[in-house]
């Protein structure tokens, strides 16, 4: 049989298993992020379904999204919801602008390209912990809230947007000029699942690019993967000051994080064995979230994992294995780091290095 009819059969194959996975994927995501919730947002009086319906009907029309743009705006604008008014500000080239807005009387043509400054106290958290953050307004951007209306209530909230293990974007939102009550646990829901999604959404559109050699590898998303990548800051004259600072949270956040020192060629093999491992780490949280969390807590990451983490191991071996990254064991290094979070004891006692 031909070589380029092979090639055909398997691509066709791959799409094929991709979509049946796809579909799956979306509803355990919903029903999984919906369990979640209910020991928090729902009281034990109150109807589960009732109360359930909501944010379940929000989080089955992002993961219906056929675009990251279509699902980015369905994010924005199911958080009416939860909050009066939310805005999302891209991360890019150092810089935090304003993309898009909604609950801000009209207001929202001005609010693109609005920049945000990342020094003041709310968002210098978020970065640092990468993890939502609800503080008081007079933590968020002054300059902001001057232009637009500082909200009657004095809580807001800050949610980051992760991207292949960065933050993308900033959401935030408030209870508007007129105290409305907002939900800052819902609204971290939803954004969780639309960077679960997201994620899905890249590495399924990757995999059909490669073809079956790569499906394991949802290699390093291309510009077409960025739903911001047409968003071009007005605001770069602070750039270089405010990209440094975020090197520098970063940094803190990661314990001094894990920088690979190396010449030559060999440095570009590094940074792929690395990014792969981190890689093959985040599809297992993907598709066990229940398992690592209970693994987590349990302190028997291993025991539960086992065949996950095996499996990729031995895609890591063969791939890295017999290179010049195979002394450095990104393997190992991410599995402690990223699904252990940086405690090896939450792998159990059968974990061997």
């Amino acid at each position: 049989m031909p070589e380029n009819r092979v090639e055909e059969m398997v691509r066709s194959a791959v799409a094929q298993a991709l979509e049946r996975r796809l579909a799956s994927l979306r509803e355990s995501i919903v029903e999984e992020v919906v369990r979640d919730l209910e020991s928090r947002l729902v009281p034990k009086s109150a109807p589960a379904a009732s109360s359930r319906h909501p944010l379940q009907k929000a989080i089955t029309a992002i993961q219906a999204g056929t675009t990251q743009k279509e699902i980015l705006r369905t994010l924005l604008d199911n958080t009416a919801a939860y909050c009066t008014r939310a805005v999302l500000f891209v991360l890019k080239s150092g810089v935090a602008s304003a993309w898009q807005g909604i609950g801000f009387s009209g207001k929202e043509s001005t609010i693109k390209d609005s920049p945000l400054d990342l020094t003041s106290p709310l968002a210098a958290r978020v970065i640092e912990s990468r993890s939502a953050v609800t503080g008081s307004s007079s933590e968020f951007d002054q300059r902001f809230l001057s232009a637009f209306g500082a909200p009657k209530g004095q809580s807001v909230i800050l949610l980051p947007l992760l991207l292949k293990d960065k933050i993308s974007a900033l959401i935030y939102a408030d209870g508007g000029t007129d105290g409305s009550a907002f939900d800052p646990a819902a609204l971290d829901e939803l954004v969780h699942a639309t960077s679960a999604w997201l994620e899905v959404i890249a590495q399924r559109r990757q995999a059909q690019k490669d073809g079956a050699s790569d499906v394991q590898e949802a290699s390093a998303p291309a510009p077409a993967s960025d739903p911001f990548a047409q968003h071009a800051p007005l605001h770069a004259g602070k750039a270089k000051q405010a990209t440094e600072t975020l090197q520098a949270m970063s940094m803190a956040a990661s314990g001094g994080g894990q920088a690979v020192v190396t010449v030559g060629n060999d440095a570009e093999v590094h940074h792929k064995a690395q990014r792969f491992a981190r890689l093959l780490m985040d599809e297992i949280k993907l598709y066990n979230r229940t398992k690592v969390a209970e693994g987590r807590e349990h302190k028997d990451l291993y025991d539960r994992l086992k065949e996950d983490i095996e499996k990729s191991r031995a895609t890591y071996q063969k791939r890295y294995g017999n290179t010049a990254a195979a002394a450095a064991d990104y393997f190992n290094q991410e599995l402690v780091h990223s699904l252990a979070e940086d405690d090896a004891s939450l792998l159990g006692s059968n974990f061997r290095r």
